[in-house]
């Protein structure tokens, strides 16, 4: 049995963004691991995500390259 590939459509990447904003509004700066985790979506999806608020110049990151962290710009 294969294993169904999941779909990542605008409107899902879009409402993951919104997410992504939120948990960013409420609990402040965390990493990319912690927003995961927080959001409950697929790492790729929140991935994808917070590369369409960075592209909006919504966010963006600080830390070293071992541990950055996602901010609210």
């Amino acid at each position: 049995m294969a294993s169904e590939t999941p779909v990542f459509s605008t409107q899902l990447i879009g409402e993951t963004a919104g997410a992504v904003w939120k948990a960013l509004v409420e609990d402040g700066p965390m990493s990319l691991s912690k927003l995961v985790k927080t959001v409950g979506a697929p790492r790729d999806v929140v991935m994808q995500a917070v590369g369409w608020l960075a592209r909006e110049d919504k966010v963006s990151f600080e830390g070293t390259p071992r541990n950055r962290r996602v901010v609210l710009r």
